[in-house]
């Protein structure tokens, strides 16, 4: 019996194509980045506690990349539970908000004062809440950076609704939970995975500032802050590395579940060359 290989619709390829032309200028530049950096450390002969080479930082990754790796994971579980914790509260009280409006109006002015609270001014007190050592500390830090873009664009997308569709759900006689979710929610979706991205982002960089002010010692903020204390430079800038790859997988991870969430959409691959 023969196996029938199905052809690869024509659409996919181009969409491969259009995203390889997307991403060729942005490889570009940062190979070009790399080449001059090698180069003008060497030219100017900087001091590598100024800035290392490229060079020696990727064999410090190299070296080093199974300690690297372990510390990754515990500050990006720290990063995940921030982001958890963070969007999750920051949707509800946009639900709540949406739905009452002079609520939202009361409570707007204290979440903009609180974002408007340098972060690192938060370490030093969730350490003395949660403990030096617990991942808690980090993550309540981690919330609060994700809390703001999350809770903005979430309320923006559930208000910003046509108001051709809420008469039309009201000639269908649907109360409020029902036009939340087949109107607002839905048209909220895309506005929601804005902050998504954004958070995931501010997620790792507050677990890392966190860890700064104390954490476990195979965490990635204390490897980067311990290795700029021996002089160990290339190390130090390998964990940035690290902590850069792990922000860049997340936002991947949430634009990939966002492109099949919001599938419903018309995207820019269907619009003809």
């Amino acid at each position: 019996m023969s196996t029938v290989v199905q052809p690869v619709p024509r659409s996919f390829g181009r969409t491969i194509g259009r995203r390889f032309r997307d991403w060729l200028p942005a490889l570009v530049v940062f190979v070009l980045v790399l080449v001059a950096w090698q180069g003008l450390v060497e030219v100017f002969n900087i001091r590598q506690f100024l800035l290392p080479k490229p060079t020696a930082i990727l064999g410090a990754l190299r070296d080093n990349r199974s300690d690297l790796w372990s510390a990754g994971i515990v500050t990006f579980k720290e990063a995940l539970g921030g982001f958890a914790m963070g969007s999750t509260a920051a949707i509800l009280v946009a639900l709540v908000l949406a739905r009452w409006r002079r609520v939202g109006g009361a409570i707007m002015p204290y979440a903009i004062a609180a974002n408007a609270v340098p972060i690192i001014a938060f370490a030093p007190i969730t350490n003395n809440w949660f403990g030096l050592l617990n991942p808690m500390s980090k993550m309540v830090i981690a919330a609060v950076l994700c809390f703001f873009p999350v809770f903005v664009n979430t309320l923006r997308g559930l208000t910003s609704v046509e108001p051709a569709s809420i008469e039309l759900m009201r000639s269908y006689a649907a109360g409020e939970i029902e036009t939340f979710r087949r109107v607002r929610i839905p048209n909220a979706l895309p506005f929601i995975f804005t902050g998504l991205k954004v958070a995931s982002v501010l997620a790792m960089i507050g677990a890392v500032v966190g860890e700064y002010f104390g954490g476990p010692l195979d965490a990635l903020g204390v490897v980067i802050q311990n290795n700029v204390a021996l002089f160990d430079f290339p190390l130090a800038w390998a964990g940035i590395i690290v902590a850069s790859a792990f922000g860049i997988a997340f936002y991947a991870a949430v634009a990939v579940a966002e492109h099949f969430l919001t599938g419903w959409q018309p995207a820019a691959d269907s619009r003809s060359d």
